[in-house]
Protein backbone atom coordinates (compact mmCIF):
# COMPACT_ATOMS: atom_id res chain seq x y z
CA UNK A 1 0.00 0.00 0.00
CA UNK A 2 2.84 2.37 1.34
CA UNK A 3 4.74 1.75 -2.65
CA UNK A 4 1.48 2.66 -4.76
CA UNK A 5 1.18 5.52 -2.25
CA UNK A 6 4.83 6.52 -3.29
CA UNK A 7 4.41 5.68 -6.94
CA UNK A 8 1.08 8.43 -7.04
CA UNK A 9 2.74 11.08 -5.26
CA UNK A 10 6.08 10.90 -7.73
CA UNK A 11 3.70 10.73 -10.92
CA UNK A 12 2.34 13.92 -9.54
CA UNK A 13 5.27 15.45 -8.98
CA UNK A 14 6.60 14.45 -12.63
CA UNK A 15 3.29 15.81 -14.22
CA UNK A 16 3.02 18.69 -12.31
CA UNK A 17 6.81 19.61 -13.32
CA UNK A 18 6.13 19.05 -17.06
CA UNK A 19 2.80 20.82 -16.55
CA UNK A 20 5.32 24.28 -14.98
CA UNK A 21 7.93 23.47 -17.84
CA UNK A 22 4.88 24.05 -21.16
CA UNK A 23 3.75 26.99 -19.14
CA UNK A 24 6.77 28.31 -19.11
CA UNK A 25 7.53 28.49 -22.74
CA UNK A 26 3.73 29.28 -23.65
CA UNK A 27 3.33 33.14 -24.61
CA UNK A 28 0.21 34.03 -22.24
CA UNK A 29 -2.42 36.76 -23.16
CA UNK A 30 -4.29 38.89 -21.11
CA UNK A 31 -7.46 40.15 -21.69
CA UNK A 32 -10.72 41.95 -20.20
CA UNK A 33 -13.78 41.35 -21.30
CA UNK A 34 -16.94 43.14 -21.05
CA UNK A 35 -17.87 42.12 -17.27
CA UNK A 36 -14.31 43.33 -16.35
CA UNK A 37 -13.38 39.79 -15.96
CA UNK A 38 -9.30 39.53 -16.53
CA UNK A 39 -8.15 36.15 -18.50
CA UNK A 40 -4.81 34.54 -18.97
CA UNK A 41 -4.37 32.35 -22.11
CA UNK A 42 -1.99 30.95 -24.59
CA UNK A 43 -4.00 31.56 -27.51
CA UNK A 44 -5.25 35.32 -28.43
CA UNK A 45 -8.76 36.21 -27.53
CA UNK A 46 -11.95 37.05 -29.95
CA UNK A 47 -12.89 39.64 -27.89
CA UNK A 48 -12.38 42.00 -25.12
CA UNK A 49 -9.53 44.47 -24.67
CA UNK A 50 -6.23 42.88 -25.22
CA UNK A 51 -3.31 44.27 -23.34
CA UNK A 52 -0.86 45.01 -25.77
CA UNK A 53 2.44 47.15 -24.80
CA UNK A 54 4.12 49.33 -26.92
CA UNK A 55 8.01 49.72 -27.97
CA UNK A 56 9.45 53.21 -28.23
CA UNK A 57 12.63 51.88 -29.51
CA UNK A 58 15.07 52.70 -26.52
CA UNK A 59 17.05 51.08 -24.03
CA UNK A 60 14.84 49.10 -21.38
CA UNK A 61 11.44 49.44 -23.46
CA UNK A 62 9.67 46.88 -22.64
CA UNK A 63 9.42 43.65 -24.94
CA UNK A 64 6.70 41.49 -23.14
CA UNK A 65 4.59 39.83 -25.61
CA UNK A 66 6.94 39.48 -28.21
CA UNK A 67 8.45 36.51 -29.25
CA UNK A 68 11.91 35.63 -28.01
CA UNK A 69 13.80 36.43 -30.88
CA UNK A 70 11.64 39.37 -31.86
CA UNK A 71 12.59 40.66 -28.57
CA UNK A 72 16.16 39.88 -27.95
CA UNK A 73 16.80 41.84 -31.71
CA UNK A 74 14.55 44.91 -30.08
CA UNK A 75 16.80 44.71 -26.68
CA UNK A 76 20.37 44.70 -28.50
CA UNK A 77 19.54 46.70 -31.68
CA UNK A 78 16.28 49.59 -31.00
CA UNK A 79 15.56 50.48 -34.42
CA UNK A 80 14.40 54.46 -34.87
CA UNK A 81 13.53 56.22 -38.35
CA UNK A 82 14.40 59.62 -38.80
CA UNK A 83 11.59 60.97 -41.39
CA UNK A 84 10.28 64.42 -43.05
CA UNK A 85 7.12 66.12 -44.09
CA UNK A 86 6.29 64.90 -47.89
CA UNK A 87 9.11 62.94 -47.72
CA UNK A 88 8.13 59.49 -50.62
CA UNK A 89 11.65 57.53 -49.58
CA UNK A 90 10.66 58.03 -45.99
CA UNK A 91 6.94 57.07 -46.67
CA UNK A 92 8.52 53.83 -48.79
CA UNK A 93 10.73 53.01 -45.17
CA UNK A 94 8.02 53.58 -42.63
CA UNK A 95 6.27 50.98 -44.96
CA UNK A 96 9.12 48.38 -45.66
CA UNK A 97 9.47 48.10 -41.42
CA UNK A 98 5.55 47.64 -41.20
CA UNK A 99 5.35 44.98 -43.52
CA UNK A 100 8.18 43.24 -42.03
CA UNK A 101 6.64 44.03 -38.76
CA UNK A 102 9.58 45.85 -37.22
CA UNK A 103 8.92 46.98 -33.79
CA UNK A 104 10.29 51.10 -34.47
CA UNK A 105 9.95 54.57 -32.99
CA UNK A 106 9.91 57.63 -35.30
CA UNK A 107 11.71 61.29 -35.13
CA UNK A 108 10.57 63.61 -36.95
CA UNK A 109 13.24 66.51 -38.91
CA UNK A 110 11.06 70.24 -38.74
CA UNK A 111 13.33 72.21 -36.78
CA UNK A 112 16.51 74.05 -36.38
CA UNK A 113 16.68 71.67 -33.12
CA UNK A 114 15.52 68.77 -34.66
CA UNK A 115 18.31 68.87 -37.43
CA UNK A 116 20.66 69.41 -34.42
CA UNK A 117 19.56 66.57 -32.33
CA UNK A 118 19.72 64.46 -35.58
CA UNK A 119 23.37 65.67 -36.76
CA UNK A 120 24.39 64.61 -32.82
CA UNK A 121 23.10 61.12 -33.65
CA UNK A 122 23.50 60.26 -37.24
CA UNK A 123 25.67 63.11 -38.54
CA UNK A 124 23.87 62.90 -41.76
CA UNK A 125 22.19 65.18 -44.35
CA UNK A 126 19.96 62.36 -45.84
CA UNK A 127 16.67 61.70 -44.79
CA UNK A 128 15.68 58.87 -43.63
CA UNK A 129 17.72 57.90 -41.67
CA UNK A 130 17.17 54.64 -40.14
CA UNK A 131 19.73 53.71 -36.97
CA UNK A 132 19.65 50.41 -36.49
CA UNK A 133 21.17 50.12 -32.92
CA UNK A 134 24.17 51.49 -34.10
CA UNK A 135 24.54 51.08 -37.43
CA UNK A 136 23.08 53.92 -39.73
CA UNK A 137 21.44 53.53 -42.55
CA UNK A 138 20.85 56.85 -45.10
CA UNK A 139 18.26 57.19 -47.26
CA UNK A 140 15.95 54.37 -48.52
CA UNK A 141 16.98 51.16 -50.04
CA UNK A 142 15.27 47.99 -49.22
CA UNK A 143 17.93 45.87 -50.01
CA UNK A 144 20.50 47.44 -47.14
CA UNK A 145 17.70 47.97 -45.05
CA UNK A 146 16.65 44.42 -45.17
CA UNK A 147 20.08 43.17 -45.17
CA UNK A 148 21.05 45.32 -41.92
CA UNK A 149 17.77 44.15 -40.07
CA UNK A 150 18.71 40.38 -40.62
CA UNK A 151 22.09 41.24 -39.51
CA UNK A 152 21.00 42.49 -36.24
CA UNK A 153 18.67 39.34 -35.82
CA UNK A 154 15.43 40.40 -37.03
CA UNK A 155 12.93 37.81 -38.32
CA UNK A 156 12.51 38.05 -42.47
CA UNK A 157 8.66 37.97 -42.03
CA UNK A 158 6.60 39.82 -39.63
CA UNK A 159 5.59 37.89 -36.04
CA UNK A 160 4.25 40.54 -34.69
CA UNK A 161 0.83 40.41 -32.59
CA UNK A 162 -2.25 41.39 -34.89
CA UNK A 163 -2.97 43.73 -31.72
CA UNK A 164 0.71 45.42 -31.90
CA UNK A 165 1.01 49.31 -32.88
CA UNK A 166 3.93 51.62 -33.20
CA UNK A 167 3.81 54.61 -30.79
CA UNK A 168 2.98 57.65 -32.44
CA UNK A 169 5.86 59.49 -34.36
CA UNK A 170 7.51 62.42 -32.18
CA UNK A 171 9.78 65.25 -32.95
CA UNK A 172 13.94 64.51 -33.34
CA UNK A 173 14.25 67.01 -30.44
CA UNK A 174 10.97 67.92 -28.32
CA UNK A 175 10.19 71.59 -27.65
CA UNK A 176 10.84 72.27 -23.94
CA UNK A 177 8.86 75.71 -24.03
CA UNK A 178 5.24 76.59 -23.06
CA UNK A 179 2.41 74.30 -23.97
CA UNK A 180 1.25 75.25 -27.70
CA UNK A 181 4.22 77.50 -28.49
CA UNK A 182 6.50 75.40 -31.20
CA UNK A 183 9.94 76.30 -32.19
CA UNK A 184 10.68 78.03 -35.52
CA UNK A 185 10.56 76.14 -38.46
CA UNK A 186 14.06 75.59 -39.42
CA UNK A 187 13.40 77.05 -43.09
CA UNK A 188 12.85 80.35 -41.26
CA UNK A 189 16.64 81.06 -40.90
CA UNK A 190 19.98 80.19 -42.81
CA UNK A 191 22.98 81.66 -41.60
CA UNK A 192 24.98 80.40 -44.36
CA UNK A 193 26.05 77.55 -42.75
CA UNK A 194 23.49 75.30 -43.59
CA UNK A 195 22.67 74.61 -47.52
CA UNK A 196 19.12 75.90 -48.95
CA UNK A 197 16.15 73.61 -48.29
CA UNK A 198 15.76 71.17 -51.29
CA UNK A 199 12.19 70.83 -52.25
CA UNK A 200 9.91 69.88 -49.08
CA UNK A 201 13.80 68.24 -46.92
CA UNK A 202 14.75 70.49 -44.51
CA UNK A 203 17.53 72.92 -45.25
CA UNK A 204 20.65 70.92 -45.49
CA UNK A 205 19.00 68.20 -46.48
CA UNK A 206 17.47 65.87 -49.12
CA UNK A 207 15.56 63.03 -49.50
Amino acid sequence: MTIGITTGIRSAATFFLLMLAASAQAQLYKSTGPDGKVTYSDTPPASGNVVQKKIAGGAGDDTDGLPYELAQAVKNHAVTLYSSDKCIPCDDGRKMLKERGIPFSEKTVKTNEDIAALRKVANDNQLPVLMIGRDKQSGFSGASWGAALTAAGYPETSRLPATYRNAAPVAAAPSAGPAGKTTAPAAASNNGDVAPAAGNAPPGFRF
